[in-house]
């Protein structure tokens, strides 16, 4: 299961995306906003990044005008890694090499066809761990208020 939210300058893309996983036959859970109407990003990132650290749900994909005040709102979270995405290599290898679990992307940035790619970068790449655990733990540490230095 995948959560899904957004702003209102994010939410016609969400409303793409949410085409896309029902063609594609991928369970989502929408959390707002629900209408193109004035909508704060924090509450929707809250209420998405909450379903994933439940276990909820898996990742959680989020929408707003650039991506990068949901993004910020995201990692406010604890147990999320999120990041702002607007190129297919960024979107797959934040999954790949930082165990990334909320894609952000920016309405006003990237079109549906980019955002479209991106997202199914995200959902089908798993991550490599290995090398790369070391540094996730760090991200995870300073989370925690651990000094890594």
């Amino acid at each position: 299961m995948i959560a899904l939210g957004s702003d209102h300058a994010g939410f016609p893309l969400k409303e793409e995306i949410k085409a896309h996983l029902d063609n594609l036959g991928v369970e989502y859970v929408d959390v707002g906003c629900y209408t193109p109407e004035r909508f704060d990003y924090a509450i929707s990132a809250q209420k998405a990044c909450d379903k994933v650290v439940a276990g909820e749900c898996e990742l959680a994909i989020l929408c707003c005008g650039t991506g990068v005040g949901i993004s910020m709102a995201a990692n406010k979270v604890k147990g999320i890694r999120a990041c702002c995405c607007s190129d297919c290599f960024s979107a797959k290898f934040t999954r790949l090499h930082n165990d990334a679990n909320v894609l952000c992307m920016g309405a006003r940035v990237v079109g549906a066809g980019l955002a479209l790619e991106m997202v199914d970068l995200f959902l089908n790449t798993e991550y490599e761990g290995g090398r790369h655990q070391a540094r996730v733990d760090q991200i995870m540490a300073i989370e925690k208020g651990e000094k890594l230095y």
